[in-house]
């Protein structure tokens, strides 16, 4: 499902608001739920957490889902009321149906470019927000700024029928390994990127690097751009401040990897559909 398929952006709200608009309220690292009898979780809606939370900042509204308003916000609550809950954000798939899912991730994108920039990063005048488009503007020295994209390359290598995974020193789960990844840096095409990463963290260098796909993953702001890529020469070395361990893995003997609804998890999706 693409965001903008079921999704209208737009930054002008209703003249006159219905009680169904949604609130996508943020308590970092945590998105806030409301808890319905039985335990079931809900994207709350705008007139329940300003009656409700106060202490959250001023609701933007970032468009429509359905002809249903959405707007997003930010705050520090942690007393909640017994029908709300925070959830860790990273969490939230598979709670809600897959657009509300996608929305959050435009939602929280949104709120902390409204936090990040707020000040301009050049004379630290406040940032004006532009009507006509989604962007901030000093009107002291003119810099506009726009909500900042992180592209990151991630790299399905394969030899043989066998597919390099690495478990990064960064992931939470130890056990857990994944395709390698790593962000672009100024100045370098993706295909580059590629080579440059997968070498730097384990030493293996590829040739034949193809386009896969790519994912939005608001946390926080990164694009993730996936390639499968073919092994050209090397041994495995990894790198000790980025990859505790590395290995080629058949499809008979896959560690636990990430979920399918993440681009490392399509990646490897691919590899166990086609070796």
């Amino acid at each position: 499902m693409e965001l903008f398929s079921v999704f209208e952006p737009s930054r002008n709200p209703p003249l006159k608001e219905t009680d169904s608009a949604y609130m996508f309220a943020f308590s970092d690292p945590d998105i806030l739920m409301h808890r319905e009898a039985g335990g079931h979780l809900s994207i709350p809606r705008l007139k329940e957490v300003s009656a409700d939370l106060p202490g959250f900042g001023e609701p933007v509204y970032i468009g429509s889902f359905q002809g249903i308003s959405c707007y997003c916000t930010q705050g520090g609550i942690r007393n909640l009321p017994d029908h709300y809950q925070l959830l860790n954000f990273r969490a939230l798939y598979g709670k809600v149906e897959e657009a509300l899912w996608l929305i959050a991730g435009y939602a929280r994108q949104i709120c902390d470019w409204n936090l990040n920039f707020k000040y301009c990063g050049r004379c630290g005048n406040i940032n004006l927000t532009q009507a006509d488009e989604l962007a901030k503007m000093c009107d002291r020295c003119g810099l506009v700024s726009y909500p900042r994209i992180s592209p990151a390359i991630m790299a399905a290598v394969v030899r043989d029928n066998k597919l390099l995974l690495a478990n990064g020193t960064r992931f939470p789960n130890q056990e857990m390994y994944s395709v390698l990844a790593g962000f672009v840096e100024p100045g370098e095409a993706l295909e580059s990127c590629v080579r440059r990463e997968v070498f730097e963290e384990t030493g293996i260098r590829v040739r034949q690097v193809e386009y896969f796909g790519s994912q939005s993953w608001p946390f926080p702001d990164s694009l993730m751009i996936g390639f499968i890529a073919r092994y050209e020469s090397g041994e495995i070395r990894p790198d000790p401040e980025e990859i505790r361990a590395a290995d080629w893995f058949s499809v008979s003997d896959l560690p636990l990897t990430p979920k399918a609804y993440t681009l490392a998890g399509q990646l490897i999706q691919w590899f166990k559909d086609h070796h």
